[in-house]
Parts: C-alpha cells; structure tokens; sequence
C-alpha cells in the first residue's frame, strides 16, 4: 500500500518513478541507486541495514521511512528500533504526509518520463528502462478495456515489476476499480483471497498456474468470483484451468518492461452458466465481451479449440510486430525466428536504456525494437511465443523450446514443477537437456520419472540430466531463475 501511495504521488509531483527490487542488497542495490542518483528514496524500516551496508558506497540523500505498526503483516520486531546510518537524514513517512497537501499543479504530458524500471539483470548489470505516461496508457489499454469500475482487481506481484504496478495497479486506478493487494502470490492461499476481496480479474504468470492446479481438488473450486485471467505464457491446458475454477474468459499476449503489451488474444473459455456463479459474477457480461473483442479488431478463439501453446493473438493496435532471422530479414510463415515489434504511434514503445546507449541502439538497430524472444507467425497473421532465446534448445537436429519440456513433464503424477534448460553437449555444436524437477513427495522415483519421459516424450526431447530440488529459485514474479540453476548444475558437474 505504502508503495502504491509513492507512486501516485511522484506522478503527481511530476518526479520519476524507479522501484528497486527488494531482494536487492550489496553491488545490486548499490548499482541502482548509483545509475539514478536519486534526491529522494522511500524505504521501509526492515530495509535499513541493506542500506547501512552501502552507506560508504552513496552520496547522502533523504530517506523516507515507513515504520510498520505492532499488529501489521510486516512488522518486523527484531528490527523496529534499528537505526539510519547518520550519513543519511531519515524522515518519518507519516511526517512525510502530513506536509503540504495542496495540488502542486505540475503540468505533465504524455511524452514525459513517468518510470525507471530496471531489467532482472540475470546476464550483465540491470538496466534501467525508461518509460513514458504514454507508455502506461498503452500497456494497460487492452487489460482495461474489458474492465468496469464495478470490477476488484486482484495483485499478488510486486510494484517493481511492470504487471503489478501498471497493469494492475494502474489499470484500476484508469477506470475506478478497487484494486486488492498481497505480498506475493501463495498457491495454498489463492483462493481465499479471491473470497475476501471477490476480485473479478487477475494475472497468472509461469509456474503460478501449475501450482494451482496442483492443490487438491474441491467441490467449491468452481464457486468464485475470478471470471478473467490473463496467462502469460498461455499454457497449453489453459481450457482444463477454466473448466476447474469456473473462469469465463482467458487473455493471451507478450508482456516486456521495453515494450508493454505487443500482442493480444481473448479466449472464450465456456458456455454461458458454465463459468462463475451469476450471483457472484460483476463486470461485462459474455455478450458485452465479445462485441469488444469484435469493435477492436481482437481475435476472439473458444476454449475448446486447440490452440498451439504460446498463443499470443494479434499484435494490438500499438504495434506492427514482424519474426526476424539472424540477418535482421523476415522470416517466412512457421519460421521461428527473434520476435520484433515497431510502434505506429509516439512513446509507446520504451525510451531508452537509463545510461545505456549503446544497449539501446543495439536492440532498436534496423528501425525495429529486438525483443529477445523466439517465436513465429502462423497464416492468419497470429503470432506465438516460442521461448527466451537464451533457453531455446537445439538438440538431435530439432530446436525445442524448454517451455515445452515443462510442460510435458509437469503432467507427471509426482512432480510439483520443472524447469528445463540447455548446457553446452560435451561433444559437437548443440545442447544437452538438463531439467530440475520439484517432487510432490520425498519419495519419487527419479529412475521411473527418466522411463515415464522416454515412453511419453520424442526421443530429441529427452533430457540427458534429471536432478531433484526442494524449490526452485525464483523471482517475486514467480518467473525460474534459470541462471542460478545453471550455475549449480555447473558446481556439481564440476564444470
């Protein structure tokens, strides 16, 4: 909530927005906070020894403080009492908002810079994409557009990350929504906060979804009040997680800090008075949905079609999106190739990388912005998403996504959850397929699981290392950090 407030009040002054991500410490937190130079920062008091830490490192600047009361879910009381470094000068944020309260009437325009958000920075130091209002407005365009005020949206992601500051966020306080906020998201504890806060919309990233298909099964699972859901990758299953939980309609697309939503597709997931009780349904009705789609040009598929997986749609009307080989030309139909898009209108596309413009030219070279995805383009101009290209697979002579690995072998009756990736074959130019699996129960069967792959998966998909983890090691978003389980794979290989 604290974070919510700063934001709409650093727009309100006209100043810039740049969240830090608040499992950073050490050179991560220190190389933001160097790159922006900030005059202000607003933290939270269990935050202050990060900042001790690099206080040798800073300038000195004023630091807002929020201190948690006794009874709140983040209060922490080992560290209640703990002190600022007196290089910085701390101010109560509760002081903070007792000041002038007046309008400041500052003119903002579209083109202005409103956000600094940083990349994860898994591959090099993070950088720092700059966005403008415009950006937001286009980003948050086709979510809201099947959205009334009368609709709760639910956020469980972080306010560093662009899906829950503006297209969730934001997108409620465009039209009015009440907006339900948690820390993070919580597979056991999904469904009762869509009870408490009867939210109507929400967003499902990566292993989100399989971690709520993986909890038992109730009677009531269909008895909710979430009749939309954006899923990003669209799984392939995406029709069985409708039928389960009763969800009226699923949204396909690509979301990118640079970029926003550069593709878009709704799928009508169930025949009317299959999905969420009419009681407790609120929003557009079924009909008033697919006239929208039908006004805006949005394919519109139904649930039961079945769709290749990584379906995004069409690219929305912000963007011109092309597939492009390694030379920068046009791929043909079913080609796989880097996804690129080019914006038909001013700051809807990033700015530039924050003190990076070499990385910016890099990605914007040959008038289109490079993405750094794989996917392809199918004979009605849809598009679909493939992989990262950092995660494509090129094994026996086949490209393979690792999405698709996972996907298979996540169906296993006694896997949580997977997460697949290439390392370099000990002999020739392509890949060996290593998958880190998380077991339901201590007690699988890692010798069975390697028999189950080979009697249901094609042999060029068979990976040669199969290695048991409690977890997996991954972002406030819930996206696999993939890079530290190749840096462990490497340790224990000894690479």
């Amino acid at each position: 909530m604290i974070t919510t407030i700063a934001m709409f009040g650093i727009w309100k002054a006209g100043a810039v927005y740049c969240p830090i991500n608040f499992n950073y410490k050490g050179k991560l937190l220190s190389h933001q906070l160097h790159d922006t130079k900030p005059k202000m920062l607003i933290s939270e008091r269990q935050m202050v020894p990060l900042l001790n830490e690099i206080v040798s490192e800073l300038s000195p600047l004023p630091v807002i403080l929020h201190d948690p009361k006794v009874n709140d879910h983040d209060y922490k009381e080992d560290l209640a009492n703990v002190e600022l470094d007196r290089t910085f000068s701390a101010i109560s944020f509760t002081e903070f908002l007792k000041e002038n309260l007046d309008n400041p009437d500052i003119e903002i325009s579209y083109d202005d810079t409103a956000n600094i958000i940083y990349t994860s920075g898994t591959t090099g130091p993070a950088k720092g994409v700059v966005q403008s209002y415009r950006w937001i407005h286009g980003y948050t365009y086709m979510f809201r557009v099947f959205n009334k005020q009368e609709d709760v949206i639910y956020n469980d992601l972080p306010m560093y990350h662009v899906g829950g500051a503006f297209a969730l966020v934001a997108r409620g306080a465009f039209l009015g929504c009440t907006v339900a906020l948690w820390d993070k998201f919580s597979p056991t504890d999904f469904w009762k906060r869509i009870e408490i806060s009867r939210a109507s919309n929400a967003i499902l990233l990566d292993v989100m979804i399989p971690w709520l298909m993986n909890q038992k099964p109730t009677e009531n699972d269909r008895y909710n009040t979430l009749n939309r859901v954006h899923m990003q990758p669209l799984p392939k299953h995406h029709h069985e997680v409708a039928k389960r939980f009763g969800i009226d309609f699923v949204s396909a697309g690509f979301g990118q800090t640079e970029s926003g939503n550069g593709f878009v597709g709704i799928i009508d997931e169930l025949a009317k008075g299959e999905g969420t009780p009419k009681e407790l349904y609120k929003g557009y009705t079924k009909e008033e949905s697919i006239a929208i789609a039908e006004e805006l040009n949005i394919p519109l598929k139904k649930g039961q079609e079945d769709l290749p997986k990584g379906y995004m749609g069409h690219t929305s009307p912000f963007y011109e999106g092309i597939i492009l080989n390694e030379r920068d030309e046009e791929c043909s139909v079913g080609e796989t190739g880097q996804l690129a898009l080019r914006p038909r209108f001013p700051q809807v596309l990033f700015k530039e990388y924050f003190n990076a413009p070499s990385a910016t030219l890099e990605v914007v070279k040959n008038l289109w912005f490079h993405t750094g995805d794989v996917g392809y383009k199918g004979e009605d101009n849809t598009f679909y998403f493939v992989d990262r290209m950092k995660d494509v697979i090129r094994h026996k002579g086949e490209n393979i996504s690792s999405y698709q690995i996972e996907d298979m072998i996540n169906q296993h009756e006694h896997v949580e959850v997977c997460a697949a990736f290439p390392v370099p074959a000990a002999e020739g130019d392509e890949d060996d397929i290593v998958v880190y699996v998380v077991p339901k129960t201590n007690e699988i069967d890692m010798e069975a699981l390697d028999e189950w792959i080979k009697q249901t998966m094609p042999k060029f998909m068979w990976p040669k290392f199969i290695c048991s983890i409690p977890d997996l090691p991954r972002t406030a978003t819930n996206k696999v950090e993939k890079y530290k389980l190749k840096a462990k794979f490497q340790i224990e290989q000894g690479v």
